[in-house]
């Protein structure tokens, strides 16, 4: 009975005890997580708050959001046209967003911001394009930056101009100065024995290449200052940066492309280092041979230069192979398909020069003639006034001067009439025929024939001059005058006067110079030697009738 009386005391005093804490507790409310008031960040472009960012976008934070925001609206109001109705709200399936010119969006408002502020997403879209729009157009009347903007624009155009000006007045000053001093300045450009340009023609070029820089200087000046133009307006801003590639991008580009390329630069200036000073001394060592300093049996003098000619060939020919590799594109298809086209057509149009270039090296090696000898080629008769690689050239004793490609010259006969001209030979024996009657004694013709000869200026006495009787005719006997003479170049002179002579040989010893054809009509007829030579007493004969019967 004790027990049950002790338990229902105590539990009378669990509840009066309940009973109190509750009645003192009645006004506790347990805190609703959906109605926490979270933390907001201000969207402020121009120094005053425009409204505030709750949440987070993902890994994008409320307050990077709400910076990034204010970023684009500074930007809208950069822009120097601002169009208010290009301001837009435009919903999707996730959210309103404030988009201008359908292509820059300002910023999207989520479901999670309207929760966050106890309204729709509708309305808290359009409550902030209102506030950014109102903003904007209050900047822009009362801070506005255009007036200003064009006024950079009509300073820097201004300066601008004036630079070109002067620029322009200094090329001008230039060019006045150096033509009025062009005596000191253009004397033209010679190269050994070559005038390669006249002090005029130097002077033109001159001018010309000076017109261009200037004008080129001016095209780039401009073209310098269209980025800082473009700089000033936000819209155009972002040209600036194009136009600064276009140069900046090839110029680095062929700034990095040289200096890798130095590597091989400095081997090919090795390269040909090595090949000319060896050509030096190659040609240094046929110099000699051509002067006869050293002598080589079965190797001729004249042969020195057409021989180091081929060798300085072979050996740039060479030296190209090596540098080739080396060169900046050289492995590229189109290098290589250029050089293929190049070689095609150098095959296709080369091979009359190719044949006679094959045809001039025969010919130097022959040593059929040399410059300076008397010689007949074909129909051509004259002396050799230039051998090339290509062509011979012939002087006439009539001073044309012919040219024959060195293929048909191997391909025809020559000959050499100063061949046998040294002092240590006879000398060059010509020769010309008359044609007289059996009735002259042959002694007196030879006798008249060698003292012809003998009158000849440029014939050598010794050896004598000599006559052969070439043939017998019906009619008439051939005899032949044959002289020496070392100067092969004046045939013409000689045979002229060797004629000159035969005539006045032959009339003084009163010799006719004619092949008879007229056996019985002779008689009676007077004789064809000059007046000059007959005697004083000379009567032509009368015909002599005899009749037979």
């Amino acid at each position: 009975m004790k027990i049950k009386l002790l338990k229902l005391l105590a539990l009378f005093l669990v509840w009066f005890s309940c009973s109190v804490m509750l009645g003192q507790n009645k006004n506790l409310k347990i805190p609703d997580s959906s109605i926490v008031k979270l933390k907001g960040y201000p969207v402020s472009p121009f120094k005053d708050t425009l409204f505030y960012v709750y949440n987070n976008v993902g890994s994008f934070p409320a307050k990077e959001r709400a910076e990034y925001i204010s970023s684009k609206i500074k930007r809208l109001y950069n822009e120097s046209f601002f169009e208010k109705d290009s301001l837009k709200v435009i919903p999707s399936d996730v959210s309103s967003d404030i988009v201008y010119k359908n292509d820059l969006v300002l910023m999207s408002v989520l479901e999670s911001d309207a929760k966050a502020e106890n309204q729709t997403v509708s309305f808290i879209a359009n409550r902030n394009l209102k506030i950014i729009k109102s903003a904007i157009i209050y900047q822009n009347e009362n801070y506005s930056q255009l007036p200003k903007r064009f006024g950079y624009t009509a300073l820097l155009v201004l300066i601008i101009g004036l630079i070109l000006f002067l620029v322009g007045k200094v090329f001008n000053l230039i060019k006045k100065y150096i033509i009025r001093n062009r005596k000191k300045y253009f004397k033209g450009v010679n190269y050994n024995t070559i005038k390669v340009l006249s002090p005029e023609r130097q002077q033109i070029l001159f001018l010309r290449f000076f017109g261009f820089v200037k004008i080129a200087s001016l095209v780039l000046i401009v073209y310098l200052s269209l980025p800082v133009l473009f700089s000033i307006f936000p819209a155009t801003k972002e040209y600036t940066t194009t136009l600064l590639r276009w140069i900046l991008t090839p110029a680095k580009s062929a700034l990095m492309g040289f200096i890798g390329f130095l590597p091989s630069l400095f081997t090919i200036i090795v390269i040909v280092i090595i090949f000319k000073y060896s050509l030096k001394v190659i040609k240094f060592f046929f110099y000699e041979i051509k002067s006869e300093n050293i002598k080589i049996d079965g190797f001729y003098s004249d042969w020195a230069l057409p021989t180091f000619n081929i060798i300085r060939f072979l050996m740039y020919a060479f030296m190209l192979v090596i540098i080739f590799p080396y060169l900046p594109g050289s492995d590229s298809p189109i290098f290589k398909g250029v050089s293929v086209f190049v070689g095609v057509l150098f095959s296709l149009g080369s091979s009359n020069a190719i044949a006679n270039m094959v045809a001039g090296l025969v010919i130097t090696y022959m040593r059929p003639f040399k410059i300076g000898d008397y010689i007949k080629i074909g129909d051509v008769s004259g002396e050799v006034i230039e051998k090339t690689a290509l062509v011979t050239r012939i002087r006439t004793p009539k001073f044309e001067d012919i040219t024959i490609p060195n293929a048909t010259v191997l391909s025809s006969t020559s000959t050499n009439y100063s061949a046998n001209t040294k002092h240590s030979t006879n000398g060059l024996l010509i020769h010309t025929t008359v044609t007289i009657g059996y009735d002259v004694p042959w002694k007196d013709i030879y006798a008249a024939l060698i003292e012809a000869a003998l009158n000849t200026e440029m014939i050598e006495k010794e050896p004598k001059p000599f006559v052969l009787q070439t043939s017998l005719d019906d009619f008439y006997v051939s005899y032949q005058i044959n002289v020496y003479t070392k100067e092969p170049t004046k045939q013409p002179r000689i045979y002229s006067s060797l004629h000159q002579n035969i005539q006045d040989s032959f009339n003084a010893a009163g010799i006719e110079i004619m092949s008879p054809h007229y056996n019985a009509l002779r008689d009676g007829n007077a004789t064809t030697l000059p007046p000059n030579y007959l005697k004083e007493d000379y009567e032509a004969p009368s015909f002599n009738l005899k009749n037979k019967s």
